[in-house]
């Protein structure tokens, strides 16, 4: 999970692809590009502070493309990169189809999940936990996880909460892509696309 898997220490999924699994993934645009973790703060407090005040409240998750698939979605809403009101926190929206499952992978940062839509379970670190739609679901930090949508008929829709931008800055960089979610939608599922007014 820390860079260790296949015996070599690594820089996780967020280097460059060398291998061919990396380079056949990379749909996901948020594991092959340069990014900004936590950003600078430069200027006087008086600049900042008269800037962090007209930023703002409200972002419409509508506005953001959504990126992935075929069965596995997310869009990230907030984060030191989308938005300057924050920098301690992120916020992104998963979408699965009915049956798909997403990325086995691991990270020093936890994880809250509002499951808004659906239900399925997660398996962390080899335990199963089943969730449904209204159930808040912890992901501990440095756990290997995966989610699952169990429904064969409905799409399940997570809201997902993170500290990874302090993580980062601590330096608690290392994550790592266990096994990349499908390339091929599930059967049946093959036109799936994510709800728009989200």
């Amino acid at each position: 999970m820390t860079g260790l898997i296949g015996g070599l220490a690594g820089e996780g999924h967020n280097k460059p692809p060398e291998d061919a699994a990396e380079r056949e993934n990379q749909h996901w645009e948020r594991w092959a590009k340069k990014r900004t973790f936590v950003r600078a703060l430069e200027g006087t407090y008086s600049h900042l502070y008269k800037q962090l005040l007209e930023e703002p409240r409200v972002y419409s998750s509508s506005d953001v493309p959504w990126k992935g698939g075929p069965g596995h979605y997310g869009k990230s809403v907030i984060s030191p990169q989308a938005v300057n009101v924050t920098q301690s926190i992120e916020s992104h929206i998963e979408a699965y189809a009915p049956g798909a499952y997403g990325q086995k992978h691991g990270h020093l940062n936890s994880a809250v999940f509002y499951v808004l839509k659906g239900y399925g379970h997660d398996i962390h670190d080899g335990r199963r936990i089943e969730w449904k739609a209204g159930d808040v679901m912890i992901v501990e930090n440095g756990c290997v996880h995966q989610h699952f949508n169990d429904s064969p008929d409905e799409e399940a829709i997570l809201l997902v909460f993170k500290a990874k931008p302090l993580f980062l800055f601590m330096h608690l960089l290392f994550q790592k892509i266990v096994e990349w979610p499908p390339k091929t939608p599930p059967k049946g599922q093959e036109g799936y696309k994510p709800p728009s007014d989200i």
